[in-house]
């Protein structure tokens, strides 16, 4: 070979290795051997740093900006992903191994599994856990679904999964994916683990082989440098986690160290067989959780679910705000999300005493705490993350502000001054005072009384009662002292008609005469009638006194903040009253000042109907996608008898099709859903829509053929046979004899996630708008040639068409079977598309669903991809296999026009 060209070889290959190494972390990082862990490596890490994330433009927005990560302690990580036959020792797990698999990474577990885990070897080792729960719920398989409750507590000497910064840290000391098992060597399986070479850390199959979970919650990056960094303090609306690195089906050109995530949304529920883990140890010092407004030191937990919560409230449809003091703060919660979160309102206002509106879409605050005499200011903002819409009661003081409604109209009521109210004289110095709250604006101000009454107003306004030393009423318009003058605080009148108030006190004698032992002060909340006489008394959790307690605006629910032995106000509970049970639903260093808003209007209805499954089309402990069913079902059951046209099929009509383009005599509903597979079409077309629909004339069913390699019980057993309302319909026939009175009213009010998603969705009758985008390099998901190994399931998913056309045709329902565009810069490679199939076979493929127009005269093959040659503009594509806005547009007039024609 002559010299030049070996010279050029030599340059190639070396650009080729610093292309697939990372050169941006400093070598100057050490580790060693860790002896008294088995099968660790202690990274010293103290005074390292690495960078999450990537300033690329082209990058996820989930990967940007870069965010550097200062560590000020040393860890230790295992040297490999945990394995098949250690996962199998560890968890009893009744495993057949084969010899040849037990050194394989454990993949197809969920983030809940590598807790348990990592908590199972911490247990037998002697070491405390890192992860506290109160229960498990676990799949058919075996799989942990959820734990509810769970708190993570980086104090714990403990093992635990790494977070991003360790595991970026020990993976970027020679990141080179030209050495891991990759599409381009691993056949498409995995491989024992340290099989292919180690990085300069001694770390193996960091780039590849299985991608893996690490303990971080999926939030925003911050342009900025932290110290020892744990992630976000939650997964936000869709409470995703963060996996690295790239696995055996992943191209090495795709694999990136800066990529937080996999081609769906991932949460703690997620299985996947590329998917592992590794364990880390140790505990972190002055831990900071990061969120997109900063970082901090000071973490709210959620440790109650939104089932639980319902126990108590008897709607999923309930928010909580309250005063992270810590932070300065107001925050709330909203249970009627499947991921909760706790969303701050960043702001330089004093927050106390918040108050959520009667429509739970607004919250007043004031800037005084009771007790505390002085100039106080009332604001009303909206109850989003931003905390818009700010408005100012422009009075010379105002303080501890109460919605009512008083003859339709709504409006706050508060006081000159909530300070102390034992010394007559001066208590009569304050007053009370309404103002009307519309459109955004305050009204004019009207006097009540004289006093401050601050702890509420009855319904009838016969009632009024104030608690800051004294426990005062006002009975029609008549100023008294009850609880024989003894102290009480943190009064509140309850919502409703009973007029019962709840109170603390210091363990005064009438307390103790009533409940017939000694108490602590604030140890027993205290309930009076209307005439001041004491009804109940509700104990305290052990070792926990209560603090700022107050009504909800429903009946016999109750909320409260507890303090510790330290005086710490470190969590919140719901309270029922009608049983006396309590319910811990966060915890925190300082929380403060409860609201609890429950949406009367979505108590559910009684009925003869299952409330545990009738509707129920989501559970906490389903996958984030199953989301689009539960919406689907609830968009169903509203509108059956009015469909004239649906729409069947994966999450390329759910993008590509748009109901609402439609020629307006043509009722369009778009049942599109995540996961799917055209045998999941079936299911939905024979059981709900031939069932319900009378007027329908025609479904359009996506037609993905580059993933018709599935198995028919695949998805069905992993994500839709838990569902307690699929189970529920199937063995009521699918209400052949009647839709039942109530079911679309049980299935609207269920569980759901964020308002966002409900409205991108419902809103445009199941059709999920989604801008921007557009057709990048594509990337294959998986094995091009899977056709030559599994030719049967694809042509058992075109039998399964074929039924469906036939029993369309039993109804005189046409079928427009539609292949979607997918990215036009597949036919520079080999594969069809997205999920492969080899392009070579794809057209003979496409030939066979053909073949099936001339033989069922109600069927229409609408090929809209053309073998890549199709007319999608690069603005029209969302990614490599979805439409955007625009793209769905032009598709929608095709198959509006398409109808036309039919008819």
């Amino acid at each position: 070979m002559p010299l030049i060209k070996q010279i050029c070889l030599l340059l190639f290959f070396l650009l080729l290795t610093i292309s697939c190494t990372d050169l941006s972390h400093d070598s100057s990082v050490q580790a060693k051997v860790d002896s008294e862990h088995t099968g660790m490596i202690l990274v010293e890490a103290t005074g390292a740093s690495t960078t999450l994330g990537t300033s690329d433009t082209s990058a996820p927005s989930n990967a940007k900006p870069a965010m550097q990560v200062k560590l000020a302690y040393d860890f230790s990580l295992s040297k490999s992903e945990v394995t098949r036959s250690e996962y199998a020792a560890l968890m009893e797990k009744n495993l057949s191994i084969a010899s040849d698999s037990a050194n394989l990474p454990q993949t197809n577990v969920t983030y809940y599994d590598a807790v348990l885990y990592a908590n199972a070897r911490s247990s037998k080792e002697g070491y405390d856990t890192a992860y506290t729960y109160t229960s498990a719920t676990f799949d058919s398989e075996g799989s942990c679904t959820n734990l509810q409750g769970l708190v993570f507590d980086p104090s714990k000497e403990a093992y635990r999964l790494p977070t991003e910064s360790e595991w970026m840290l020990a993976a970027g000391e020679g990141w080179n994916t030209s050495n891991a098992w990759t599409n381009a060597n691993s056949e498409y399986h995995s491989h024992p683990v340290c099989t292919i070479g180690e990085n300069d850390l001694g770390f193996c199959d960091m780039a590849g082989n299985a991608m893996e979970w690490v303990n971080d919650w999926l939030g925003n990056l911050l342009d900025t440098t932290v110290t020892n960094s744990v992630g976000a303090p939650d997964g936000g609306a869709l409470g995703q986690r963060v996996v690295k690195g790239g696995s055996y089906k992943n191209d090495p050109s795709n694999i990136t160290l800066y990529s937080r995530g996999d081609v769906y949304a991932v949460t703690s529920a997620t299985k996947a067989e590329y998917v592992g883990f590794r364990l880390a140890f140790g505990s972190i010092p002055a831990p900071l959780w990061v969120s997109g407004t900063g970082a901090s030191t000071s973490r709210v937990s959620i440790v109650a679910s939104s089932s639980q919560v319902k126990s108590i409230t008897g709607t999923y449809r309930a928010k909580l705000a309250f005063v992270n003091y810590e932070t300065g703060n107001l925050a709330y919660i909203d249970f009627s999300n499947s991921t909760l979160a706790v969303t701050e309102i960043v702001d330089t206002l004093p927050v106390f005493h918040p108050d959520i509106s009667p429509d739970g879409k607004r919250v007043a605050f004031c800037t005084k705490v009771e007790g505390v005499s002085g100039t106080s200011e009332v604001y009303v903002r909206d109850l989003n993350a931003t905390g818009s819409n700010l408005v100012k009661l422009n009075v010379a003081s105002a303080a501890i502000p109460r919605w009512r409604v008083v003859g339709g109209d709504t409006v706050i009521v508060y006081v000159t001054d909530a300070g102390n109210n034992k010394e007559n004289a001066e208590w009569k110095q304050k007053s009370t005072w309404q103002v009307s709250f519309a459109g955004g604006k305050f009204g004019t101000p009207v006097k009540l009384f004289d006093g401050s009454y601050h702890g509420g107003i009855s319904e009838d306004g016969s009632l009024a009662v104030t608690g800051a030393r004294l426990l005062r009423a006002n009975v029609n318009g008549k100023d008294t002292v009850w609880y024989n003058g003894e102290q009480a605080c943190n009064v509140s009148l309850s919502n409703d008609s009973t007029k019962r108030i709840l109170f603390l006190d210091f363990g005064s004698e009438t307390g103790k005469t009533f409940v017939g032992k000694d108490y602590a002060t604030h140890e027993r909340l205290l309930f009076a009638d209307s005439t001041g006489k004491l009804i109940q008394s509700i104990a305290a959790p052990i070792n926990y006194t209560f603090d700022h307690s107050e009504w909800s605006n429903v009946k016999n629910v109750a909320v409260a903040t507890v303090t510790n032995t330290n005086g710490a106000h470190s969590a919140i509970y719901f309270i029922n009253t009608a049983d006396s049970s309590l319910l811990k639903v966060a915890e925190g260093d300082e929380l403060w000042h409860p609201s609890l808003w429950v949406n009367a209007n979505n108590i559910l209805l009684q009925t003869d109907l299952d409330l545990d499954s009738a509707g129920i089309y989501f559970l906490e402990s389903s996958d984030l996608n199953v989301l689009t069913f539960r919406y689907k079902m609830e968009l169903f059951w509203q509108y059956y008898d009015s469909v004239k046209t649906i729409i069947v099929g994966s999450s390329r009509p759910l993008r590509g099709i748009n109901p609402l383009l439609f020629e307006s005599s043509n009722f369009v509903l778009n049942m599109a859903q995540t996961p799917n597979n055209i045998y999941l079409s079936r299911y939905i077309i024979k059981n709900y829509i031939f069932n319900h629909c009378s007027k329908l004339k025609t479904i359009i069913l996506s037609l993905d053929i580059d993933f018709w390699n599935k198995e028919e019980s695949a998805e069905w057993n992993m994500f839709y046979q838990p569902l307690p309302g699929v189970v529920y319909d199937a063995n009521h026939d699918f209400w052949q004899a009647g839709v039942p009175q109530g079911l679309s009213e049980l299935t609207a009010k269920a569980l759901e996630g964020s308002s966002e998603m409900r409205s991108s969705v419902t809103y445009n009758r199941g059709f999920d708008k989604v801008d921007g985008g557009g057709w990048a390099e594509p990337s294959v998901n998986g094995d091009s040639t899977w056709f030559d190994t599994a030719p049967t399931l694809f042509y058992n998913s075109l039998d399964c068409l074929n039924d469906i056309i036939s029993v369309a045709n039993d109804h005189n329902v046409q079928v427009i079977g539609v292949i979607f565009p997918q990215n036009p810069r597949y036919v520079t490679t080999g594969s069809f598309g997205r999920y492969g199939l080899r392009r070579s076979e794809a057209d003979t493929l496409i030939g066979k669903i053909q073949e099936l127009e001339n033989r069922h005269p109600n069927f229409r093959l609408m090929d809209e991809n053309k073998m890549g040659h199709h007319d999608y503009t690069d603005n029209m594509g969302y990614d490599d296999d979805h439409l955007n806005a625009l793209g769905a547009t032009q598709l929608t007039a095709r198959l509006d026009s398409l109808l036309t024609t039919l008819e």
